[in-house]
């Protein structure tokens, strides 16, 4: 069993940063990559970035330049860096374990709690 910890969120005004952390614990040997997700009141969760184990990464076209995704892989911890914030990246953002497939990043774990990411204007 995999459990999924998200923590770094918090309020911060538009233009600023914060750093969000996942910690994967349990039967963690099975997850080759992790996505970084968000949602949106009354939007459908999205995609934010991914990375492999191997430190390949890949990025919404909404965050590009502004987030960066980082692993540990010795302490299976996987951050986000995000900067330049803007009240759209307003979202509970989640952290899952998957995999890639032709080059696809896909979600096979279950999910963590979130974290509440508020940008205000």
């Amino acid at each position: 069993q995999v459990q999924l910890v998200e923590s770094g969120g918090g309020l911060v005004q538009a233009g600023g940063s914060l750093r969000l952390s996942c910690a994967a614990s349990g039967s963690t040997s099975g997850i080759s990559a992790f996505g970084w997700y968000r949602q949106a009141p009354d939007n459908q969760r999205e995609l934010v970035a991914s990375i492999s184990r191997g430190g390949r990464t890949n990025y919404a076209d909404f965050v590009k330049g502004r987030f960066t995704i980082a692993i540990d892989n010795d302490k299976n911890t996987v951050n986000l860096q995000m900067n330049s914030l803007k009240p759209e990246d307003t979202a509970v953002y989640y952290c899952n374990g998957g995999t890639y497939v032709s080059g696809r990043y896909y979600s096979t774990y279950p999910w963590g709690q979130g974290t509440q990411v508020t940008v205000s204007s």
